[in-house]
């Protein structure tokens, strides 16, 4: 796998791990009640994220950038 077909397939793999890891960073949040502090006050919201889903969005996110870089300087050469 050399020359620009090779270049070519790194990138669409990078595309491939960048849609990944935001579907990861958008999966990885939901909302929550947080009870109030003192009686008579509103109930509030808060975002509770998802640590292995957060995990799985920023190495997906590196793989897509290790593969930009390979695949942009294999079509540079």
């Amino acid at each position: 796998m050399t020359g620009r077909r090779g270049a070519m397939v790194l990138l669409v793999l990078a595309l491939g791990c960048a849609a990944g890891a935001v579907a990861g960073w958008v999966a990885a949040g939901s909302t929550v009640l947080v009870a109030p502090v003192l009686d008579g006050e509103p109930e509030t919201t808060s975002v509770v994220y998802s640590a292995p889903l957060l995990t799985l969005a920023l190495m997906s996110a590196t793989a897509a950038g290790v593969l930009t870089v390979l695949g942009v300087a294999r079509l540079r050469r």
